[in-house]
């Protein structure tokens, strides 16, 4: 059993950490859990709190620009009020719930670059040490995965996610940031857009599906953005024709004429439930797009290099946190 991190502020010879979190990807709303393994150094200790923290980089924007940074946008406790003993091994299992707006960071599989890890907090003897730092991998939810479904279907194709630092007026976000999927646009719509941005704000009855299009200018015309949301059930998931509803979303969007505005001041409030045809939808759908998108991360010698970047960003990143603490 290898400890990947001695708690240094504690002082030479004492406990090391180190957190296994299950093997499976977790989903928004849904059970995180794992294991703390801790081993006791030369002395025996009072280990007073052991906690988790969720932390995710994200991008601001500011008046200088753009910049990156840690968010913790969660903390568990798991553990603490013991006496651990010299050289002791012991072992915490956990569960603790993922927030509902969990970003998703992978799809089929596919990295989508969106960096999360847990890190481990333990605290012994009135000192504080952050342990252990793991990367954590989210899926998306059934309702989410059908909707990128039909994205894919319908001839949109990935282009990269990330989180923006801030809030989107008028919705019912939780969390200090946003997740943005950028989209190519499919074929018919490729006259009208340049790309489409998608955020998902779920919660335990459904998500509400934020679409900004880059629309294109006119001859007499500037390009502007259009903004919409829609509210969707975590039981449509099985039971809409997906291809259909997403068309008329996105034709609704391309077709406004007025910017509804920015994420920051979002305020019309236009929220649209989704409609029960009936019918179901079949084919490839962003499983290809993601495929080729994120495939483009995946396959070939373009996408094992983007697939390699993702996994050195995450890596640095965890690297660069240690290094602070």
């Amino acid at each position: 059993m290898v400890f990947k991190r001695l708690l240094g502020a504690i002082g030479v010879g004492g406990p090391s950490v180190d957190t296994v979190l299950d093997g499976r990807a977790a989903l928004p709303g849904g059970p995180l859990s794992g294991r703390v393994l801790l081993r006791g150094g030369g002395t025996a200790v009072e280990v007073e709190h052991i906690g988790l923290e969720l932390i995710a980089r994200v991008e601001a924007e500011h008046e200088e620009g753009e910049s990156e940074g840690a968010v913790v946008f969660e903390r568990f406790t798991v553990g603490g009020g013991f006496r651990l003993g010299e050289h002791e091994e012991r072992e915490l299992p956990f569960s603790v719930p993922l927030p509902w707006e969990a970003p998703v960071t992978e799809l089929y599989g596919q990295p989508l670059g969106i960096v999360l890890g847990v890190r481990t907090e333990v605290a012994v003897a009135g000192a504080r040490d952050k342990g252990d730092l793991d990367p954590l991998t989210v899926r998306p939810l059934p309702v989410q995965e059908a909707l990128l479904e039909a994205l894919g279907q319908l001839g949109f194709g990935f282009r990269s996610a990330d989180l923006e630092y801030g809030r989107i007026g008028g919705t019912g976000q939780q969390l200090p940031f946003y997740q943005e999927i950028e989209l190519t646009p499919a074929p018919q719509y490729a006259h009208a857009v340049n790309e489409i941005e998608l955020t998902f704000l779920a919660s335990p009855t459904g998500s509400e599906v934020v679409l900004e299009a880059d629309k294109r200018g006119g001859l007499f015309s500037s390009g502007h953005d259009a903004l919409t949301r829609f509210v969707v059930r975590h039981e449509d998931a099985a039971t809409l024709d997906w291809n259909t509803e997403v068309d008329g979303w996105i034709r609704q969007l391309t077709e406004h004429r007025e910017a509804y505005g920015t994420h920051t001041a979002y305020g019309h409030d236009e929220t649209h439930p989704v409609h029960d045809s009936g019918h179901h939808h079949s084919g490839p759908g962003l499983g290809t797009a993601v495929a080729a998108g994120a495939a483009g991360l995946a396959v070939g010698v373009v996408g094992g290099m983007v697939a390699a970047e993702v996994a050195d960003e995450i890596g640095d990143f965890f690297a660069d946190d240690e290094e602070e603490d």
